[in-house]
């Protein structure tokens, strides 16, 4: 199979899980060039892909690895909130990028909460609650060992759940 057929069938098969990790990721709607790059950017890369891992998996770290490349040229990164079975009682729900745009107090809140949080935080949650990906998927994409994401994923909910709580009782989330 050639390159071109392989990254069609890649973009076929994965393309809308790009997209949406992006908008998640970026915090933008805006997002279909950087689309176009992560599958310009595999198409040349692809004989170096050993399937050693899942195509998504090699497609997000090459999303991801694209936006902190802009987002160090432009010092701006941003993530977007995610629903969490322990958010369930705050009527947090981010089914569709569209949800995000209608998005109110409750995910304002806790956006500002996700925004607060160390970056390694920001990263595991994302990948792990917004992109539903495994321990070791998301360990690849961070390059990192799957007990540090386990253990730094707890840390990260307990984070997020503690500025939320205090959030709730009157305390001020601070963003850095």
């Amino acid at each position: 199979m050639n390159h071109s057929k392989k990254i069609e069938d890649l973009f076929i098969q994965y393309g809308d899980d790009i997209y949406t990790f992006l908008i998640y990721y970026t915090g933008s709607k805006d997002v279909e060039d950087i689309v176009q790059d992560v599958f310009l950017k595999a198409m040349r890369s692809i004989d170096h892909f050993e399937e050693k891992s899942n195509p998504k998996t090699w497609l997000i770290s090459i999303a991801r690895n694209l936006v902190i490349d802009k987002a160090r040229r432009s010092k701006i990164l941003q993530f977007i909130p995610f629903e969490n079975d322990w958010l369930k009682n705050k009527q947090v729900s981010f089914n569709t990028p569209e949800h995000i745009a209608l998005a109110g107090e409750a995910q304002q809140e806790l956006y500002v909460a996700i925004q607060s949080l160390k970056k390694r935080y920001k990263d595991i949650l994302m990948l792990r609650l917004i992109m539903e990906l495994s321990v070791s998927e998301t360990a690849k994409v961070l390059a990192s060992s799957p007990q540090s994401i386990s253990v730094t994923y707890n840390r990260a909910i307990k984070a997020l759940k503690k500025r939320l709580d205090d959030s709730e009782k009157g305390g001020e989330v601070v963003e850095k």
